[in-house]
């Protein structure tokens, strides 16, 4: 029997998205969905939603849920990780708190950043660990992940773990559709190349009919910029000021660089509507949300489930028919954007089918995206290089090159935040010399 494996099984909302696509896909029958998570409550109930889920769609996939990661990895043919290292209590409170003692502000603090630095070095060693696992008990397998920080950690999965895997990322998804529905623009027959690094790719090409669409993209955005507040004006200004639409949110993309958070021009956030603190927010509203969700998820013998945009299934599906498949996959830079390192993880497009997953070359990038892009993988580099080599120095440095945090504070500073940090997330991090 082929086998899926998924990590983080406890996040139910999505293991139901991710396994109740593979339930439904017809390809996909009779393959074992194993799931581990370490909270045991939690993966019961995911346990008990999917199968649920398994009695209402009908399909013979079989559900089993693990207590040791080992057994729930041996022999799998695909992996798929959504796991969160530390959680919202206590390890992004430490994220968002300390730094705020500095003056320093962010919204997210996920990819990079302080908190994104501080949530990689968390991170990283339990993926290796993953990785070790695999090499042992399912050396073949693709690693799907889907965890932030998403460059780093799919870098670091194939550099340092030599394990086949790709990130994937909602923001290349439904960056052109969410784009055209605020500006009322049609989607249909609409062709678009988008490429760059995870949460900073780029809209390079929008066109219908061979028709360039940035025109009126643009015209539409000036409109609206100039009408009222919304939710994406941090991006609409980045692609007034360096011609292109960026995949990620505005809420994310106002912090990865130092334009829009600044102590010296505190109406910046009013007048790019930047939400401040805003993952703090969602992780509460979240965990109240769960409270009432859980029952009508969990104990719901009428659950149904509607395949969802997730690439998870229609890759394993791919993979399995060898019927081509599109996606917008990170990978490592093997000369796919030639104005790039070679040691980042990019974001390009990918073709899947029984040979694995093959990303497309794009050439170069225009400059000014490059120059923005570095300025990210700059800090994610040394972040690996901390992780890997055991040195605070590299953590030092990775702060240090964060667009953000530098703009913001003096090297000093910088320097003591991180000691702040290391030490506020004590066990949580490996030691560092």
């Amino acid at each position: 029997m082929s086998k899926i494996t998924f990590l983080g099984a406890g996040s139910t909302v999505f293991a139901k998205n991710v396994l109740g696509d593979t339930m439904m896909t017809p390809a996909l029958q009779g393959f074992e969905l194993a799931l581990f998570d370490i909270d045991h409550e939690r993966l019961k109930d995911s346990e008990n939603m999917l199968n649920n889920l398994k009695a209402t769609t009908g399909s013979t996939c079989v559900v089993k849920a693990y207590t040791d990661r080992k057994e729930a990895l041996r022999g799998a043919k695909y992996v798929v990780n959504a796991i969160q290292v530390g959680g919202y209590d206590p390890c992004t409170i430490t994220d968002f708190e300390i730094p705020k003692k500095y003056g320093l502000r962010q919204t997210i603090a996920d990819t990079i950043g302080i908190g994104g630095i501080f949530r990689n070095l968390r991170t990283i060693p339990v993926m290796l660990d993953f990785a070790r696992d695999m090499q042992e008990v399912c050396p073949d397998a693709w690693f799907l992940n889907y965890t932030n920080p998403m460059a780093v950690l799919t870098n670091v999965m194939i550099t340092h773990g030599g394990i086949k895997s790709v990130g994937l990322c909602h923001s290349v998804q439904v960056c052109m559709p969410h784009l055209f529905k605020a500006l009322g623009m049609e989607t249909e027959g609409v062709k678009t190349k988008i490429a760059g690094i995870n949460h900073m790719a780029w809209l390079l090409e929008a066109t219908k009919d061979g028709v360039d669409l940035y025109p009126e993209i643009k015209r539409r955005a000036r409109e609206l910029q100039d009408r009222e507040k919304h939710k994406d004006m941090v991006r609409f200004e980045l692609m007034f000021r360096f011609g292109y639409y960026v995949t990620e949110s505005s809420e994310h993309n106002a912090e990865y660089h130092p334009y829009f958070i600044k102590r010296n021009y505190p109406e910046l956030i009013d007048r790019f509507n930047i939400p401040l603190d805003e993952y703090p927010r969602r992780c509460v509203r979240q965990i109240e949300k769960w409270k009432t969700m859980r029952e009508e998820l969990v104990n719901n013998k009428n659950l149904e489930h509607k395949r969802s945009h997730e690439y998870a299934s229609y890759i394993f599906e791919a993979m399995e028919t060898d019927v081509p498949f599109k996606i917008g996959g990170n990978v490592m830079n093997t000369g796919l954007i030639t104005n790039l390192p070679k040691e980042a993880c990019v974001e390009v497009p990918c073709l899947v089918d029984r040979s694995g997953i093959q990303p497309t070359y794009i050439g170069d990038l225009p400059p000014q995206l490059a120059a923005l892009n570095r300025t990210n993988i700059n800090t994610q580099l040394l972040t690996i290089e901390a992780a890997i080599t055991g040195k605070k120095e590299h953590i030092y440095h990775a702060a240090l090159l964060d667009p953000h945090t530098s703009a913001e504070l003096s090297i000093d500073d910088i320097v003591a935040l991180c000691d702040d940090l290391i030490e506020a997330h004590g066990n949580w991090l490996p030691k560092f010399v």
